[in-house]
């Protein structure tokens, strides 16, 4: 009785220690998609050279207001899985890529992990045709 005992106390235990969960390694998160907003997405700049690995825009909108001002929206995600803070603002500019003097301040975002955060920014006056969102670390 004793060495029947034995048998199955060993039996399973080696049942245990081989059945054990297999799990393999957590796969990235999905690649940005800049599927319909590759022209876009050049407007957006990070001012920081260590931020590129951890932030990046996903997508920029524009649209003329009915008074001539433009209005941008632009999607800013965290790349990393812990929560980021980032300051972001717009310098508005003429046809010919000149700045209007129309710059706004510098905006602080706490994006969580993997997370996709949509910043909108209008300009002050109607002189405004062309745009550069600008990313940069919080001071």
């Amino acid at each position: 009785m004793n060495s029947q005992r034995y048998i199955i106390v060993s039996l399973l235990l080696a049942i245990a220690t081989f059945s054990g969960c297999q799990t393999g390694p957590v796969p990235p998160p999905p690649p940005d998609s800049t599927k319909y907003t590759i022209e876009n997405t050049g407007k957006f700049v990070l001012l920081d050279q260590t931020m590129q690995s951890f932030i990046s825009c996903t997508g920029l909108q524009e649209r003329v207001l009915p008074d001539g001002r433009l209005e941008i929206v632009a999607n800013v995600k965290n790349r990393e899985n812990t929560p980021m803070k980032v300051q972001v603002n717009c310098v508005f500019k003429d046809e010919q890529g000149f700045s209007t003097g129309d710059e706004t301040p510098f905006q602080t975002l706490t994006l969580p992990g993997n997370a996709t955060l949509a910043v909108k920014f209008t300009s002050a006056n109607n002189l405004a045709r062309n745009f550069t969102v600008r990313a940069r670390q919080p001071l």
